[in-house]
């Protein structure tokens, strides 16, 4: 049979049990286990002298099992980038020893062949794929952290307060090139866009200020909104002259996160919306646009150019993607839409509306004029009877002909409004008063309910909802901060109290923007 001696047979048979040994589910589990709570990551580096990011990995040890997920990644990056050499540390002798007993049960003559037969079994085929699969397991604990971390962070920029009723000046900061200005009204309607060159290298300071006064004075400016990009800072500070100048306790100026804008300026959806400004324009009016109402302008920027998590790069796209979805949907249900006043990438975000549904909707408006009531949302092409009852919750008509149009009562349950107010002494055109509310909230909902034959939760959800009709939940959140003057550096000692606006929170801490070049 080809075997040609005592060695040569001994040899296969040692093999054939070493494969046993490797297939076996239970000693691959215990290995597993062993590996995942005592072993300990090892990374170094793959030339010391070479100068990279990853300098602090060089040389490190940490325990797998007390890695947190930020780490992980980093150093799965840095052995992606093939700078680090990265494995897995375990003491084989208590993995010899659980193997050997389950191959040698009583005195042996064999027991020595057996030991290398275990050693060998461990080393060349077990160890390699375990140690693959603990950190794959790291990795996705590392993923699943990233992306939980970016999708609070989105959820909580995506719910940022509106500024409303505020005519904005917004400017996109630059050097070379100038600092682009755009005005619009309280609605978000572009008014005009402007360019200024107030910063270094131009430093024409005197002319951007006549062309800054002269656009607060025509449009009735309150707010300005200045990007946080390249030359932020600058701008900033000729702002913050430009409005002690003026002397207008009124006027103040706030910087927003421009993260995405370029993104936004340069796709198609900005081309169709402003086909007349050129890049950097369009990204002045989104500036100005993402203050009056955070949630319908980050809408039409995808998720990921935001920038608030971390390592967003390095975990898998797909499920990044479905979560972050999922947070935008979530988001933009919660608020509820206005209908008269939302573009089609925000109404495409509603349950049961598509993106070409959302756009009939548009153009259903632009044809017809505003809606009145939520029932003309069924003459909308496309827009079948089962979508209608899915979105109509959450599509809102603030001023409409049936107060109950701009709460999140479905229309399903109006007939029980009705009941209610009859059971209360109680008419429609009262809502939103405060006697009326203090009624509504002194009531027992599970007595109600009984009387009114309706589900408790329900109810619920209608009584909170006509104590504040047209009620924004975002306003339940502090404001943004408005400021009128810029700080250094050098300004800060310790021990100061400062206000700020979170930018980004992540495992190892949170980034805050208190007026500095830095956050």
């Amino acid at each position: 049979k080809g075997v040609e001696s005592a060695e040569l047979a001994l040899q296969g048979a040692m093999d054939i049990i070493a494969e046993n040994i490797a297939d076996d589910p239970a000693v691959r589990s215990w290995v597993r286990q062993y590996t995942a709570s005592q072993g300990i990551l090892v990374s170094e580096a793959k030339d010391a002298e070479q100068e990279s990011v990853y300098e602090n990995y060089y040389n490190y040890r940490e325990p797998v099992h007390k890695m947190p997920p930020h780490r992980i990644l980093a150093i799965n990056r840095g052995e992606r980038e093939n700078v680090l050499k990265v494995g897995i540390e375990v003491t084989a002798d208590k993995i010899h020893a659980f193997i050997l007993r389950k191959l040698v049960k009583g005195p042996s003559p064999v027991k020595e062949l057996l030991e290398a037969v275990t050693e060998d079994a461990y080393k060349r085929l077990i160890a390699p794929s375990v140690e693959r699969e603990v950190r794959g397991e790291m990795t996705e604990k590392g993923e699943t952290q990233a992306i939980s971390i970016f999708s609070g962070n989105l959820r909580s920029l995506l719910l940022q307060p509106p500024v409303k009723g505020r005519n904005v000046l917004g400017v996109d900061p630059a050097y070379r090139t100038g600092c682009k200005l755009a005005v619009v009204d309280d609605t978000g309607k572009l008014l005009e866009v402007a360019v200024t060159y107030p910063t270094p290298p131009n430093n024409k300071k005197k002319e951007a200020a006549a062309k800054f006064k002269e656009l607060i004075a025509k449009y009735g400016i309150q707010l300005i909104v200045i990007g946080n990009g390249t030359g932020s800072r600058e701008t900033e500070q000729f702002t913050a002259e430009v409005i002690a100048e003026i002397g207008d306790p009124g006027l103040a100026y706030l910087i927003v996160n421009e993260a995405g804008a370029s993104v936004y300026s340069a796709s198609k959806l900005a081309q169709e919306e402003f086909p007349d400004l050129d890049v950097a324009e369009r990204s002045a009016a989104s500036i100005a646009r993402r203050v009056q109402d955070p949630l319908a302008e980050l809408v039409k920027i995808d998720p990921k150019a935001i920038g608030v998590g971390q390592y967003q790069h390095d975990v898998s796209q797909k499920h990044l993607e479905e979560s972050l979805k999922g947070v935008v949907e979530s988001a933009v249900n919660h608020v509820g839409v206005d209908v008269n006043t939302a573009s089609a990438s925000l109404l495409s975000y509603v349950a049961g509306v598509n993106a070409t549904i959302a756009k009939n909707i548009v153009k259903f408006r632009e044809e017809n004029g505003k809606f009145t009531t939520r029932k003309q949302l069924q003459k909308v092409p496309r827009l079948g009877a089962k979508s209608y009852e899915q979105c109509i919750g959450f599509l809102r008509i603030p001023g409409g002909d049936n107060t109950l149009d701009r709460t999140p009562i479905h229309p399903e349950s109006y007939p029980v409004v009705d009941r209610l107010f009859r059971e209360l002494g109680l008419d429609v055109a009262s809502l939103g008063s405060k006697e009326v509310a203090e009624q509504l909230q002194a009531q027992d909902a599970a007595e109600l309910a009984v009387k009114l034959d309706v589900g408790v939760p329900t109810l619920r959800d209608i009584l909170e909802s006509l104590q504040r009709p047209g009620r924004d939940p975002r306003e339940e959140l502090p404001p943004p901060i408005f400021r009128t003057d810029v700080l250094k550096i050098e300004d800060l000692v310790p021990g100061m109290e400062m206000q700020g606006t979170v930018r980004n929170v992540i495992d190892f801490g949170a980034f805050v923007d208190i007026g500095i070049k830095n956050d």
